[in-house]
């Protein structure tokens, strides 16, 4: 049975690429209404809009930068605007480089943890007044998180630190019924980054199901973060990892 989100209101940032076009697919083919932004690649927001106008309904592609305020106050604007005010809120846009900790520049650290955690921070805030009693908010984790990885601690350290918002939020939004949760994907494959053969082996041997998963698959977790049928789940994340 597939979830329905019809006369939702969603806001998806990174969405135009990788999980976020997933995301908002899955959004858009479930009935909600979609406001969804890249950072500045106009190529992949054009084609979201011709995919979106493709699947139907009232759906808006924008620019943004979410980790310049102004930019958030904009793209908020836009989703007053267009929408009147939000039910789901998903922060997936997110940045990851390889770097050896002793050879990391603050200039990177910084950049990745602005992206992944500041960035939700400045959404959080700015969309209060826009989020519904009720409303669910759906951080993209990873499941880096709880077991590190080598070469990013500066990306491990922001998707741990989303653990801990989505913990504490949950507890200071709850009297207005807002829901605040993970979903922390393993290796996932997407269309505009294909993954080496031999990469592609290396993590089919150490997931369970002996495969990588999908934006969709991502996408089905979050749908259920954003419905109904997750009333009574919060605080919580939720690993999409295929056993890893």
């Amino acid at each position: 049975m597939s979830i329905r989100l019809d006369g939702k209101r969603v806001l998806v940032t990174g969405g135009t690429g990788g999980i976020g076009r997933g995301l908002s697919h899955a959004f858009a083919g479930a009935g909600a209404g979609l406001v969804t932004c890249g950072r500045s690649d106009e190529e992949a927001a054009a084609r979201m809009s011709r995919e979106l106008k493709e699947i139907g309904g009232e759906h808006h592609v924008v620019l943004a930068d979410v980790t310049r305020p102004d930019q958030v106050d904009t793209l908020l604007e836009e989703c007053r605007t267009r929408l009147g005010g939000l039910d789901v809120l998903v922060s997936n846009a997110g940045a990851i480089s390889h770097i050896p900790f002793a050879e990391l520049p603050l200039e990177e650290w910084k950049r990745v943890l602005d992206t992944n955690l500041t960035a939700a921070y400045l959404l959080i805030s700015k969309a209060l007044p826009l989020l519904s009693d009720g409303a669910s908010i759906v951080l993209i984790g990873s499941r880096v998180a709880t077991v590190g990885i080598p070469l990013r601690a500066h990306y491990t350290a922001s998707k741990s630190a989303l653990i801990g918002l989505a913990r504490s939020l949950a507890k200071e939004l709850g009297g207005r019924r807002i829901r605040v949760n993970v979903v922390a994907p393993g290796v996932i494959e997407t269309p505009e980054r294909p993954l080496p053969d031999e990469v592609k082996q290396r993590y089919h041997q150490l997931t369970a199901i002996g495969r990588l998963g999908s934006p969709a698959e991502i996408a089905n977790a979050v749908l259920f973060l954003a419905s109904d049928l997750s009333s009574y789940i919060t605080g919580e994340t939720v690993h999409v990892d295929g056993g890893i």
